[in-house]
């Protein structure tokens, strides 16, 4: 038996970097140049390989350790085995049987060996059992053997990280990576879920099934101009600070939600001031019932009416490109504002709950997404958006379609207006809401956008209409 002692081999100048995988266990064959483990530093993640073949006898790593070049890593026993291809080889050398020019053997005639053209054939008799057979000297001198024989270069370990947008690091193992390679699936473009963003089999997975779904045509890769890399600090005083999590993930989404969907933009007022009268006059009720009765309730509501009247609003654009898939069920999902981003939780089964039902979802909903406690499962699933600025002001906006959805609306500050009175002789104040409806032309016109919009006046203007 033998044992030899692995070491960390040069890893640049890398030093006290962390293990973050241990890819054999005590037991295991591995082959030469196979990983052994994954280390990760500040600025990548990289395979450790095996020197030699052999099998595990101890591991003197684990998950966690701090290693550098020359830490012990394991005990390989390299009982017949070669080293690898990346240590100097093995020679084995062998000595020629001696030539037999001419005399005679046991058994039989002689035999003759075909020379070169130069040289004439050597006729001699069979050699005895296991002696070899003589030939003929060589016609052009050996080639020398030199006395040092360098060793096979072997590629620097692979480093097992992809560069997001943004330049930060993530990584993947050995296995994820291999697999990846043999879906043809880009690691660059995909973000992981792992611990410190590591990709996982289920992130290429999911990957592979997002591009496999967007519709024919969809533009990826769109060749534009990169962005210029500008130091900005040359102009002033600067500070650098990361996008959160939720930032990130979002960001990407909208930057594809906006690229892939052709948004058209309706904009339309509805008249509230009914409307708020009737809400603050529940307010007492809703209070007694622990609920904090908001304008956003009734707003589902009424876009749940609208979603009946117009199916085409309540679907996806399917797979193929070629198909519209209608939902027969109601969620809706509101644009919740955090400390780290916007998140977007979804009210299921609207069309199944009242006022003071969907009321109270909000308010839960809200705090948990403020708390962090929001879980993954609460923000699927959405049929429409709803994204109220209204708490904040401003007079309209172009909200971006939350794909596979097909349309949002946006609500911005409601004010007070005059308005032209249906008696047709004086002006009156009225609350106007204003309302900013964008949807994914491929599947809606713009004569269907005015009349959804239209139809939410309608039942924003008169409370009545609700119930119907």
């Amino acid at each position: 038996m033998s044992i030899k002692e692995i070491l960390v081999p040069d890893i640049g100048s890398f030093k006290d970097v962390e293990v973050i995988e241990i890819l054999v266990n005590v037991g295991d064959s591995v082959a030469a140049d196979s990983s052994i483990m994954t280390v990760e530093s500040d600025k990548a993640a990289m395979d450790i390989p095996a020197p030699f073949a052999g099998k595990v006898t101890e591991l003197k790593i684990k998950v966690g350790d701090k290693v550098s070049a020359g830490s012990p890593m394991l005990m390989l026993d390299t009982s017949g085995e070669v080293a690898a291809s990346s240590g100097a080889p093995v020679v084995k050398s062998f000595s020629p049987p001696p030539s037999h020019a001419g005399g005679s053997g046991a058994g039989g005639e002689g035999v003759s060996m075909p020379g070169h053209a130069s040289n004439p054939p050597h006729p001699g008799p069979l050699p005895p059992a296991g002696e070899g057979v003589s030939v003929p000297p060589p016609t052009h001198p050996a080639p020398e053997v030199p006395a040092h024989i360098p060793p096979k270069h072997r590629p620097d370990p692979v480093a097992a990280h992809a560069e997001f947008a943004g330049g930060k690091p993530a990584h993947a193992s050995p296995a994820v990576r291999r697999f990846a390679r043999e879906l043809g699936a880009d690691l660059s473009r995909i973000k992981g879920s792992g611990p410190r963003s590591r990709i996982l089999k289920e992130d290429v997975q999911e990957w592979i099934k997002t591009e496999l779904a967007k519709p024919t045509g969809e533009a990826i890769g769109l060749g534009l101009t990169p962005a210029p890399v500008i130091d900005f600090a040359k102009f002033g005083e600067i500070d650098t600070q990361p996008l959160s999590r939720i930032k990130k993930l979002s960001g990407a989404n909208l930057h594809r939600n906006w690229v892939t969907a052709p948004h058209v933009t309706q904009f339309d007022e509805a008249d509230i001031t009914d409307l708020e009268d009737f809400r603050k006059s529940m307010l007492d009720e809703a209070a007694k019932r622990g609920v904090k009765l908001t304008l956003l309730a009734f707003l589902m509501k009424a876009v749940v009416n609208a979603l009946r009247t117009y199916p085409s609003f309540n679907a996806s654009l399917a797979p193929d490109g070629e198909n519209l898939v209608l939902k027969k069920y109601f969620h809706v999902g509101f644009a919740c504002d955090t400390p780290d981003g916007l998140v977007v939780p979804v009210i299921r089964d609207v069309n199944k709950k009242d006022v003071m039902d969907i009321a109270r979802e909000l308010a839960e909903f809200s705090e948990l997404a403020r708390e962090r406690k929001l879980k993954v499962d609460a923000m699927q699933g959405g049929c429409f958006t709803i994204s109220s600025l209204g708490g904040i002001g401003g007079t309209a906006f172009t909200p971006i379609i939350n794909c596979p959805e097909v349309a949002i609306l946006g609500l911005s500050r409601a004010d007070w207006k005059p308005v032209w009175n249906k008696a047709g002789k004086t002006f009156e104040p009225r609350l106007m809401l204003p309302l900013s409806l964008s949807y994914d032309h491929r599947v809606i016109d713009g004569a269907d956008g005015a009349r959804f919009t239209s139809h939410l006046r309608l039942m924003l203007s008169d409370v009545r209409r609700l119930l119907l």
